[in-house]
């Protein structure tokens, strides 16, 4: 199995950047959490707005780290 060259500057950016390895734990969170609700048979109304609220938290989170690895990869680019 081959590593993507984007999962190559996922892997730096979490050895080398601070926020982004707090995105990458915040997002495992939401994550753990989303699966947590996901196994309940018959969550409640405040259950069910927690999902929908994670959800939107948990996309914020991806689209921040995806833009901090597109910067990371035009810099890697203009050296």
């Amino acid at each position: 199995m081959s590593v993507s060259t984007g999962d190559l500057l996922k892997m730096e950016l979490i050895a080398n950047n601070q926020e982004f390895r707090q995105l990458v734990q915040e997002h495992k969170s939401y994550e753990m959490r989303l699966g947590e609700l996901a196994a309940l048979p018959h969550p409640s109304e405040d259950e069910l707005l927690e999902v929908a609220q994670l959800k939107k938290k948990k996309l914020l989170v991806k689209d921040k780290m995806e833009s901090m690895v597109q910067v990371h990869k035009r810099k890697a680019a203009s050296h």
